[in-house]
């Protein structure tokens, strides 16, 4: 099975997700409804239009007194104009009594203005002359202090588009227009399998040639990270039926499936054989033109995302963010990119190697802007990624960046 003409076949970033798509598009075609209590962080799964105008009534943006208008125009503090007060309104309550010209009514912030008020002056423009008698010291102008009804929301408007990810404004937001129960992506089952002779659990202490798994961990944190299910297999050896038993029953319980390790061309590449046999279309690329990361395979089976990332921690965890993330967090539907804060390198960066390159960097504050320091570490050390506050990235048809110049990055904390 599979497409043996892609083994071993590099392909860019886009083109590796370009595959992918036409198989697994219909992820993000499932809705799930969850309480809006239990909304953060979730994936809105459509357009979320809104039922209602936000406000619905006009309210006040200030301590003060709603008038007419009209009733204070050429006001000042050595000839204020004159209103008479009918009364106060009540948070919570809506106005009973018409304005008449030439009156006001007290009112909170928050608070309904009668239908012919048509601004609100201020508590510290009011001056008391006793009894029901105030002056306005500042004329207003017509809507001055005061929000319209739908000025915050308009009845139909897309509110949260598809694929938007809830934050705790878009909870509130949603409480506004009585929204209780929302329709959002199921979460993505995502199974972690980390594959070698060599890799032992991090509670047991390596012998010479051993090393604890840092990659099932380091994965298991960025999955959960980005909201999934995550579901680590622990370590299997390289053997060939232990691994396709394994993989069969991941494929089964998971919608992603990661493998580390086991990716390089070799006689040990278990992992892009057993991809390529389990099922169609199998592997659809193996390399990319990536930098850390250029060992990394990828394939559908099932329908079932299956990624083989390189077996160095900080190659996986680059790669993981350039090619898995945009599944989990529906990046891959996106037509524009969102704009990624900018810095200046204190250093050059080489590069020209005919690879995207990913390099991690320290972010320095130098008052209001930001400078990038490279972290210089070979992709086989986890304490690179530690160290590292921000990612920039090198476009293919870039050669190098210089110091001083002022580039992209995205923040890792």
């Amino acid at each position: 099975m599979g497409n043996g003409r892609e083994l071993f076949k590099v392909k860019t970033l886009v083109e590796a997700v370009d595959s992918l798509k036409p198989y697994v598009l219909s992820f993000f075609q499932r809705v799930e409804m969850v309480s809006l209590a239990n909304s953060l962080g979730r994936i809105v799964s459509q357009d979320i239009a809104s039922p209602c105008a936000l406000p619905h009534f006009r309210k006040s943006t200030m301590d003060g007194m709603a008038v007419r208008a009209s009733d204070t125009f050429g006001a000042s503090e050595s000839m204020p104009a004159f209103v008479q007060c009918n009364g106060e309104i009540r948070m919570g309550e809506a106005p009973t009594e018409p304005l008449r010209p030439g009156t006001g009514i007290l009112i909170p912030t928050g608070g309904m203005l009668p239908e012919e008020a048509d601004a609100v002056v201020m508590l510290e423009q009011l001056e008391h002359f006793g009894e029901e008698l105030y002056g306005v010291t500042k004329a207003v102008a017509p809507g001055e202090n005061l929000i319209d009804i739908g000025e915050d929301l308009t009845v139909g408007e897309i509110i949260l588009p598809q694929t938007t990810r809830i934050r705790a404004q878009e909870m509130g937001l949603l409480a506004a227009i009585g929204l209780t129960m929302v329709p959002v992506l199921p979460r993505f089952r995502v199974g972690i399998l980390s594959t070698g002779d060599e890799v032992i659990p991090p509670d047991q202490e390596p012998l010479l040639g051993q090393s604890r798994d840092i990659n099932g961990f380091t994965l298991l944190g960025q999955v959960l990270t980005y909201g999934a299910d995550a579901h680590y297999y622990g370590i299997v050896k390289d053997d060939l039926e232990e691994l396709r038993t394994l993989l069969k029953q991941m494929v089964k319980e998971n919608d992603i499936i990661l493998l580390s390790g086991g990716s390089s061309v070799g006689s040990r590449d278990l992992s892009a054989q057993l991809i390529d046999s389990l099922g169609e279309p199998g592997i659809l690329f193996h390399g990319l033109a990536l930098k850390p990361g250029k060992p990394t395979i990828g394939g559908v089976v099932d329908g079932k995302l299956i990624f083989g990332l390189p077996g160095h921690p900080a190659s996986a965890m680059i790669v993981f963010d350039a090619i898995v993330r945009p599944w989990l967090d529906a990046a891959v539907l996106h037509t524009q990119v969102d704009p990624l804060p900018k810095g200046k390198l204190t250093q050059n960066i080489h590069s020209g190697n005919g690879r995207e390159e990913f390099v991690p960097a320290r972010l320095l504050p130098n008052g209001e802007e930001w400078q990038l320091e490279p972290i210089r570490g070979k992709s086989g050390l986890i304490r690179t990624m530690v160290l590292a506050d921000a990612m920039v990235h090198i476009r293919l048809d870039t050669e190098g960046l210089e110091a001083g110049k002022e580039v992209a990055f995205k923040f890792l904390r």
